[in-house]
């Protein structure tokens, strides 16, 4: 499980710090796609084969199946850390996220994101400002 809160910089180079916590948890080599919300996914390489399994089972002549998966897997690069911890991003995923120097590597449970830090900022205001309100419109979802 990946958890907290870490803030990086990214290099001229579009290289990240990946934290210490979550490397292990990550493997050798994992996936870096476009995220849900604004921000970057990075997956195990498991649960990446996992999701692309389940969304295999959503019938193709279903539009939102095609794009969903089209933006997921075109978006999608194979990453290794390096001697020092980082992973080099691709420009195209820096401009999907708009990422820019300053940048947030968060643990959410079965996968890392990375975020532009006034994006997930603004995010985590807006979460902390519903946070019960949202626990309780899903409590039914957890029995």
């Amino acid at each position: 499980m990946f958890i907290g809160e870490y803030r990086h910089n990214l290099d001229s180079k579009n290289r990240i710090i990946i934290p210490v916590k979550f490397r292990d948890g990550l493997g050798e080599t994992f996936i870096v796609t476009k995220g849900l919300d604004g921000c970057l996914a990075v997956y195990t390489e498991d649960k990446w084969m996992s999701m692309l399994n389940s969304l295999e089972k959503i019938p193709s002549t279903k539009r939102e199946a095609r794009l969903y998966m089209r933006a997921l897997t075109s978006k999608a690069q194979e990453c290794s850390l390096d001697n020092q911890g980082r992973i080099q991003l691709p420009p195209f995923l820096v401009q999907t996220a708009e990422l820019n120097k300053n940048c947030v590597v968060i643990g959410a449970g079965d996968h890392v994101e990375i975020w532009p830090q006034e994006t997930w900022d603004a995010y985590d205001e807006e979460a902390s400002e519903s946070f019960e309100a949202v626990a309780e419109a899903l409590t039914e979802y957890l029995q």
